[in-house]
């Protein structure tokens, strides 16, 4: 049976970003740049690279940014217009009208609160659920691959990654069955697992592709790990009624939600682009080798 086609995608935008003050006090973290496109519009392009028709943002208090982001801007788009500049490098910021829903989460209750406050919009779906701290680099992107993972499969599918083992205690962790190539039955879910516990090294990042009957178990409001409504706890409880798996990103995943993570996705990106990469790459060799001498002092 050919799984139901996955519309629509639910970004959860609406944490404080205190990891990144003081810059992020008045505007939100998925609003930081990488070069030049906000995380958040490298999210959205990967969703529409998807086939993704609605996104819906679960949002908070001072996220009006991302609403105007995506929004026409009418005073900007006149002038440079009348500029005779081109607007094309505005294309994925003006989504489709109807494309686009905003949700409000009061309280930063955690990811799985967040994902449930969407849930009359995402109805009686399956959806993908991206978060923009997650800066996943590859072609094709991360959600795509999984898309295409997903018509094979069914069911709830979630990336994953290998990480080291001392790490596992900062991510969900997959119980691992049955491999297949990228894929990898999952057999259970364990939040932030106490170190030296972890079933195995393979991490669920910031994408999924759930189905709509995690809405109810969500709703039981129960909190887990932090003392949040953990999505990881909601998922293991689905596992054995509908099929599960992971799947093992073909790129690179910056976590951008990490100041280091964030300055790699930064140069990474630069090296990239064609006119960035040579003066990047000379100021990068240039401040190596300054910083050289102070190190064998």
């Amino acid at each position: 049976m050919t799984p139901k086609r996955v519309r629509k995608a639910v970004f959860p935008v609406g944490g404080l970003g205190t990891r990144f003050l003081p810059a992020t006090k008045a505007i939100p973290k998925e609003m930081l740049p990488v070069v030049d496109k906000p995380l958040i519009q490298y999210a959205v392009e990967e969703a529409l690279e998807a086939g993704i028709e609605q996104m819906i943002f679960v949002t908070g208090r001072g996220k009006s940014a991302i609403e105007d982001h995506f929004d026409i801007a009418f005073e900007l788009e006149t002038t440079m217009s009348g500029r005779g500049k081109s607007l094309d490098i505005l294309d994925h910021t003006r989504l489709r009208p109807g494309a686009v829903a905003y949700v409000r989460q009061q309280e930063p209750m955690g990811l799985g609160h967040a994902v449930w406050c969407a849930r009359d919009v995402v109805g009686d779906e399956p959806f993908a659920v991206l978060l923009a701290d997650d800066f996943m680099a590859g072609k094709p992107g991360c959600l795509k691959q999984m898309i295409d993972a997903y018509e094979q499969v069914g069911g709830n599918l979630i990336c994953a990654e290998i990480v080291l083992d001392e790490q596992t205690h900062r991510y969900g962790i997959i119980t691992p069955g049955t491999h297949s190539g990228a894929l990898t039955e999952v057999k259970g879910l364990v939040e932030k697992p106490a170190p030296g516990t972890a079933p195995s090294n393979l991490s669920v990042i910031g994408r999924y592709i759930l189905q709509p009957e995690v809405m109810g178990v969500l709703a039981s409001q129960e909190k887990g790990a932090g003392g949040e409504i953990q999505l990881t706890d909601a998922m293991s409880r689905m596992i054995g009624d509908q099929a599960f798996h992971g799947l093992t990103f073909a790129g690179t995943r910056y976590d951008c939600g990490d100041k280091a993570g964030f300055l790699h996705a930064n140069l990474a990106m630069a090296l990239e682009r064609e006119d960035l990469a040579e003066q990047v790459e000379l100021f990068a060799s240039q401040l190596l080798a300054a910083r050289q001498p102070r190190r064998a002092a």
